[in-house]
C-alpha cells in the first residue's frame, strides 16, 4: 500500500477514487498518569514514554485507515492527514485521526 500526503503518486495515475478511508485511536488518561508518575527519561523537555504511546496510536490510526483501503481494493491511500484532538472532562483523553482517500493506480 502506498502511503501519501500529496494527491498523488508521482509516475502512477490514479485510475479510480475507491472512498474516503479514516482510522481512529483514543488514548485513556490513565496512561498519561502512568507515564508522568514514573518519567525518569525527560530530557531537554522531551519524554520518550510520551512520544513513544503517541506514535503506536498514530501508527494503529494508520493501520486501521490501511486496512479499510484494502477493503475497498485500493492500491494507495494520497492526501493523507494526521489530526491529534484532546477529548474529555479536563482534555482527559487524545484522539489520533488518520484521515485519506483510498485510490485504484494504473
Amino acid at each position: 500500500m502506498i502511503l501519501t500526503t500529496t494527491h498523488s503518486v508521482e509516475g502512477r495515475q490514479i485510475i479510480e477514487y475507491k472512498a474516503l478511508v479514516t482510522g481512529e485511536t483514543i488514548i485513556g488518561a490513565n496512561i498519561f498518569k502512568d507515564f508522568f508518575a514514573g518519567i525518569r527519561d525527560i530530557v531537554g523537555g522531551r519524554s520518550a514514554s510520551y512520544e513513544k504511546v503517541l506514535r503506536e496510536a498514530k501508527d494503529t490510526a494508520i493501520s486501521e485507515m490501511i486496512d479499510r483501503a484494502r477493503q475497498y481494493g485500493a492500491d494507495a491511500i494520497v492526501g493523507i492527514d494526521l489530526d491529534y484532538e484532546t477529548l474529555g472532562d479536563k482534555n482527559g483523553m487524545m484522539m489520533v485521526t488518520a484521515s485519506g482517500t483510498a485510490v485504484k493506480l494504473a
